[in-house]
């Protein structure tokens, strides 16, 4: 039975086997060029046994850079950078292809002043820019644009090409009837619109001959009157007999303000390889012609089933190979890797905020070479004994960073169990998969043998009787709970998280049933968004109130085109704009912040107070204040924030622990 780790061939290019990183934003690139962040990155995944890694999107013309961040190869003076990328792939015996794209409509121009171009003057967002429907001219230009690339791609030394026709980007507007409304030679039905795609892959072939071709496209575009996967099946085997393609690399979705844009990063709410179908149609419609399958795809054995079910000859995961660079090799040798969470938090997430990205669970995610110099440094070369107070993520790792750099640690944890607040957020429907980062730790403390100590409380007198030679106070936050007037009971956050885990697990699973319970939201995370879904699952009557303009504003967009969906079909009511305040009638006075005019909800159960909550500081200040020294604070215990900042300053204070100063921890840091 052929299994992931098999070798094969793709355009006559030998893999060592069948695992894809494929392309994804990183948001590395300085001016649109490549950087030593992108070697190193890519370069470690190669390290980590790939067998082909595709660069993200090499975008061929101006129009299409949206910011320098972005890669892009406008002129030859770009191929010395992609070469350095090239060389450091190849020589850790992985290929690399070079994916070219053009955006088109989605090209944000904020910062380059340039407008999108399009198949025709449609915007993908109510708030987008309306772009400029493409001349013939200009149509031109773009075709010439990703054949010099291509040109320039092969100079580089790269093994092959990726043509991306898929994610709602320039090609797929063409393709695509809902995107393309002209009445030209370029529009109008499926030939035409084909045409713009087929004269750019015949300039690619014609400008990089003796490069192998392979096309990205999405199935299904999740769109009324969008491309569907007969559709699309029909566009690539046309294309296919034209072009000798190496590959399809079958994806899905448009960019589009729609749930098909969440798809395109399906967050941990969706199932395991929820689009696995796709890449079975197309391996079965077009027989002879390699298909790489992707999304969702969380670990090569969840990965390998599609391989051995014959639905894909490669498979492809991003988020699993941000999340641990040496995937294969340490599945090669029976060893466990880093779980990735799909909760799009420190990948996409960063990448809307126009950031580099990072990972939750990895936070040396590009910065690659300045971790590996750290723990060159360190590593098992010293002996503190250091006690570490809090079990949430960020004690977790500073213990395991700690031990690594051979000290001798103890961990207390007040409560009965490790992982704090994100094994209670871990406990609600949609957001399972954050257990796993609690349970990865808690195998990396037992694999280094640190000293866990549950049910142990410490006060100030404790430690210091200790004697140990570094403290880390990891202690998190407490939630809030506010007066908002009236006899109405208050939930903090995590009593409400408790109420919820009790019903899913059958316990008073009616005791929500039917009640209206009014949630405060000054803050728009995940904590509100899976409270706020939990409750109303169980049956409750939600109503969110947030005195911002829009619902969950924190969370990337990618995520939440899926979670408001879901919100409106349990009947969730959003009030936004508005403040609250309780009565002794048992009744909730909402007041519009714009025009003062007051809306009243009565017979309410309960008022959850999602606020903000405050750093749970109280041991490190007592212990400063009395002259304890060698003290680090880290996670919420520092500032409330997220399992993003908690996993990377226990990462960062476990490293550099005794450090006479902090400049190789501020250039760690910096590297971000």
């Amino acid at each position: 039975m052929v299994s992931v780790f098999d070798p094969t061939t793709v355009g006559g290019v030998q893999l060592r086997n069948r695992v894809v990183v494929p392309g994804h934003t990183t948001n590395f690139a300085e001016h649109n060029r490549p950087t030593a962040r992108h070697a190193a990155y890519l370069g470690e995944r190669a390290r980590g046994g790939a067998g082909l890694i595709i660069t993200e999107a090499v975008r061929v013309h101006p129009t299409s850079a949206g910011r320098h961040l972005s890669l892009g190869s406008f002129d030859d003076s770009s191929i010395d950078a992609f070469a350095e990328v090239a060389g450091a792939v190849q020589q850790h015996g992985a290929r690399i292809f070079a994916q070219i794209m053009h955006a088109g409509r989605q090209a944000n121009g904020e910062a380059t002043r340039t407008a999108a171009w399009s198949a025709s003057a449609l915007p993908w967002s109510p708030s987008a820019d309306v772009p400029h429907a493409m001349s013939d001219a200009d149509i031109a230009v773009v075709v010439d644009s990703f054949g010099r690339a291509a040109r320039r791609m092969a100079l580089a030394g790269f093994d092959g090409l990726e043509v991306h026709a898929g994610h709602g980007h320039l090609i797929q507007q063409f393709l695509s009837p809902a995107t393309n409304h002209r009445g030209d030679a370029y529009g109008g039905d499926a030939e035409r619109r084909l045409r713009f795609a087929r004269e750019v892959l015949q300039q690619v072939r014609t400008e990089a001959p003796g490069l192998p071709i392979g096309l990205r496209v999405s199935a299904d575009e999740f769109l009324d009157g969008g491309l569907r996967p007969d559709d699309v099946i029909g566009i690539v085997d046309t294309l296919a007999r034209e072009v000798d393609l190496a590959y399809v690399h079958v994806s899905h979705s448009a960019y589009h303000a729609s749930y098909s844009l969440s798809t395109q990063m399906a967050d941990m709410s969706f199932p395991h390889a929820p689009f696995r179908h796709h890449a079975a149609a197309f391996r079965s419609a077009l027989p002879g012609l390699p298909v790489i399958a992707v999304c969702r795809l969380d670990s090569l054995a969840e990965a390998d089933e599609l391989i051995a079910a014959g639905e894909a000859d490669l498979v492809a995961l991003a988020r699993p190979h941000i999340a641990d660079p040496h995937l294969v090799r340490k599945a090669q040798a029976g060893l466990p890797a880093r779980s990735c969470l799909a909760c799009n938090q420190g990948c996409i997430a960063r990448v809307e905020k126009s950031l580099p990205i990072t990972c939750v669970v990895n936070p040396e995610v590009g910065v690659e070479k300045q971790w590996d110099a750290v723990w060159r440094s360190v590593e098992g070369s010293r002996a503190n004994r250091v006690l570490v107070v809090g079990g949430g993520p960020a004690g977790m790792q500073a213990a395991v960073s700690a031990r690594r750099a051979g000290d001798r640690v103890t961990l207390v944890e007040a409560g009965d169990r490790l992982g704090g607040q994100v094994a209670s957020a871990g406990s609600m429907q949609h957001r399972e998969r954050l257990t796993r980062l609690v349970d990865d730790l808690r195998a990396e403390l037992a694999q280094a043998e640190v000293t866990v100590l549950l049910d142990t409380r410490l006060g100030a007198d404790e430690v210091l009787a200790g004697g140990w030679d570094h403290v880390v106070i990891a202690t998190g936050s407490r939630p809030r709970r506010a007066d908002f007037g009236g006899d109405l009971p208050v939930w903090t956050s995590l009593e409400a998280c408790d109420r919820v885990a009790a019903g899913q697990a059958g316990v008073r699973a009616d005791d929500l049933a039917g009640r209206r319970i009014v949630v405060w939201d000054d803050d728009g995370d995940w904590t509100s968004a899976s409270l706020v879904e939990g409750l109303a699952l169980l049956g409750a009557e939600v109503h969110v109130v947030s005195p911002t303009p829009s619902l969950h504003a924190r969370i990337t967009t990618y995520s939440k085109l899926a979670l408001t969906p879901r919100l409106r079909d349990l009947g969730v009511r959003a009030h936004l704009m508005r403040t609250l305040r309780g009565t002794d009638a048992g009744e909730v006075v909402l007041t519009d912040t714009l025009s003062g005019d007051e809306h009243v909800l009565v017979d309410v159960h309960a008022v959850v107070d999602l606020g903000r909550p405050s750093a749970d500081d109280r041991l490190h200040r007592e212990l400063a204040e009395r002259g304890a020294r060698n003290l680090h604070v880290v996670g919420d215990a520092n500032s409330p924030r997220t399992a993003l900042e908690a996993v990377f300053e226990g990462r960062v204070a476990g490293a550099f622990l005794g450090a006479t100063d902090t400049a190789e921890a501020s250039a760690v840091i910096g590297g971000y």
